[in-house]
């Protein structure tokens, strides 16, 4: 046997391997810094897309099959390699809307025309220092316009690692907001999101991520069969008409198994498969951009109208109340007044109207003049947002974007939305670039989460799918989420001070901590809690609601910024603790969160610039602090020599303001 190398470049490399009556070709892809690997039809199976992934020369994924089905378009048969072309990218990108503001977007590709049977099929991979990913194409062929598609990976383990997942999905169930366990991977359930954290190790983590989902199925994952340690990735199949649960507005409805998830015109590309990479929780939080990095650039050409901000949400539905916030916001450096659900009805109604201003008697008495609080707000250069439920989002979006144009609306938060299948995905952002149009940014909530597509029309500023503090979730499980749902991407994580709930939580330091460890560009403050004088709303429908106070670490909220320079995670253990530091022009802000145990926390300073001198502001949990939310503050100086050890008692938190002297 003859051994024969073709070498395209240091980073691409075929291989041919020629036998008496055999010919295989294997295909790898290196990173810009050679540490992460992708390897094509290396199986011995020649009718299979096989791939394979290295962390170094560890092999994380074996060897693995991408499978292809459709009526329309045979994919079985051999599978052979009829041209290369390779591209190597090395760029940055600047962002607003970020938790870095220069983003780096250097990757090796490598698109792979094949014909697999009788079926033209084109792979595209790219190699990033962050982790490696791979999309498909399906060109034009056989006078065929439009095909039915259904799409299935299965990854293939060493070991049955342990995975950090979702609930199991089934009716009435909200998995994108569901309760994170880690199992083995032999133990998942059909429908675990994504990003799905695997530690292979002590040092390697990896993550199998979606990036670039604008028009096709969701991709979610289940316990495969094709090896003893295998997961399988499946697409989400036409949803029945949907009906929700009133109170949770978790769908009911079922999804289509059999048949194709999605129907296409020729040609076209799939959404992009990840495996993220790194040797920490951290350094994947840290990379997270990879994600966007996957999307296309912006088709906002300006976007100086798109404002990050603080939110205040206003729930008492009245004129008196919308004076009051715009006030509150305007004197505490937040940027939105939001009014959620019940100004226009029942939002469960189907006959629920956005385009009038009814108000749900549930929720409010009235009077609610909405043109009057967007006039006083632009007076006060404060911003307004509504809420609206996807009942009437998908009847009356094109009349309502003009309407609330002409009423002085800047926002939408879009609630309860479909997603999963191929025509939720494609109404939802066909929605946000429509709302782009009229200048509008976008929230959308329950379980949408993102693919990247922020990058493109940055409007979409945050999301939910999390579970956040309306849930009532403990310091225990937002350690999870910061390294799990937020290497996708900004999570509204709705951060409330002063409810009783914060108790059950954690402490008001830790919540403090939450606006600087989830990311968000719209960061929703004092979730329950509203400003001081505006009604009293005592109906239970927003929960054990208190005014806000003037507590001094209010300061903080004050101050601490939506949107970054500069990202570093300094320590990261899930579940356990998290301390993020982030930078905002000259100033940094640190938030650490601790879970279930006490601990001794070593906060270094390594990250501040040398020979400078800064002034920090510490705030933390303290019984002895005679004030109802008990949270000390200190100022120490502190260089890039410092250690600081804060003591931390079980669920509780700190975070610190660090200015240049």
């Amino acid at each position: 046997m003859n051994l024969l190398f073709k070498k395209c470049s240091p980073v691409f490399l075929l291989l041919i391997l020629l036998s008496s009556c055999t010919q295989k070709e294997i295909i790898e892809l290196s990173s810009p810094d050679s540490s992460k690997k992708i390897v094509f039809l290396e199986d011995e199976n020649q009718n299979d897309l096989s791939f394979s992934v290295y962390y170094g020369k560890q092999e994380v994924i074996k060897t693995s099959v991408l499978e292809l089905l459709s009526e329309e378009l045979n994919f079985s048969g051999k599978v052979s390699v009829e041209k290369l072309e390779h591209t190597t990218e090395n760029t940055t990108w600047n962002s607003r809307f970020s938790e870095l503001s220069s983003i780096p977007n250097h990757y090796n590709q490598t698109k792979i025309y094949l014909q697999q049977g009788r079926a033209k099929l084109n792979l595209i991979a790219r190699a990033y220092d962050e982790g490696v990913a791979f999309a498909y194409e399906v060109p034009e062929q056989k006078g065929l316009e439009e095909i039915g598609l259904s799409e299935t990976i299965h990854y293939n383990f060493l070991e049955d690692y342990p995975v950090w997942s979702t609930p199991k999905r089934e009716k009435g169930m909200l998995t994108a907001q569901g309760e994170y366990s880690k199992i083995p991977l032999s133990k998942l359930q059909k429908g675990a999101e994504r990003p799905l954290l695997i530690e292979i190790g002590d040092s390697v983590k990896i993550a199998l991520a979606e990036a670039h989902l604008v028009d096709y199925g969701r991709l979610s994952f289940n316990k495969g069969n094709s090896s003893k340690y295998s997961i399988v990735s499946s697409l989400d199949g036409k949803t029945d008409e949907q009906k929700q649960d009133t109170i949770t507005g978790a769908v009911i409805a079922e999804s289509k198994v059999e048949g194709a998830k999605v129907h296409k015109k020729l040609p076209f590309r799939s959404p992009w498969r990840v495996i993220m990479m790194g040797r920490s929780y951290g350094e994947l939080l840290e990379n997270n951009y990879i994600v966007q990095n996957l999307n296309p650039p912006s088709e906002i050409e300006d976007e100086s109208w798109i404002s990050p901000g603080k939110v205040l949400r206003e729930g008492t539905l009245t004129t008196q109340g919308g004076f009051a916030a715009i006030d509150f916001v305007a004197s505490h450096n937040m940027q939105y007044v939001h009014f959620d659900a019940g100004w226009y009805g029942n939002e469960m109604d189907n006959a629920s109207d956005a385009t009038t201003v009814t108000l749900d008697p549930k929720r409010s008495k009235g009077p609610f003049d909405i043109e009057a609080i967007c006039k006083y707000a632009e007076e006060k250069g404060v911003k307004v947002m509504l809420y609206v439920n996807r009942r009437a989002l998908e009847k009356q979006l094109d009349e309502i974007l003009p309407l609330f144009k002409e009423w002085g609306v800047s926002g939408i938060k879009f609630g309860f939305v479909r997603v999963g299948d191929q025509d939720a995905t494609a109404w939802m952002h066909q929605a946000i670039k429509k709302a782009a149009e009229y200048k509008m940014v976008v929230d959308v909530h329950d379980e949408y989460r993102p693919t990247g597509f922020s990058r493109t029309y940055p409007n979409l500023l945050t999301q939910e799918g999390i579970r956040g503090d309306e849930e009532t979730v403990p310091n225990e499980h937002t350690l999870i989420t910061m390294f799990t749902r937020m290497l996708a991407g900004a999570a509204d994580n709705t951060v409330c001070y002063y409810n009783k709930r914060v108790d059950k939580m954690g402490s008001h330091a830790s919540q403090l901590a939450k606006t600087v460890c989830i990311f968000s560009p719209l960061q929703f403050l004092y979730w329950y809690d509203k400003a001081p004088a505006a009604p009293v709303k005592d109906d239970g429908l927003w929960g054990d609601t208190k005014t806000i106070g003037n507590e001094p670490e209010l300061e903080f909220f004050n101050k601490v910024p939506t949107t970054w320079d500069e990202t570093k995670v300094l320590q990261a253990n899930i579940g356990e603790i998290g301390v993020i530091a982030r930078r905002k022009g000259m100033d940094w802000f640190i938030g650490g969160i601790n879970g279930k145990t006490s601990r001794l926390v070593e906060v270094s300073f390594s990250f501040l610039e040398p020979g400078a001198i800064y002034k920090a502001k510490v705030y933390t949990d303290d019984k002895t602090v005679k004030t109802r939310t008990q949270v000390k503050i200190e100022e120490i100086e502190v260089t890039t020599n410092s250690k600081l050890n804060i003591d931390l008692k079980s669920n509780n938190g700190f975070v610190m303001h660090i200015t240049k002297l």
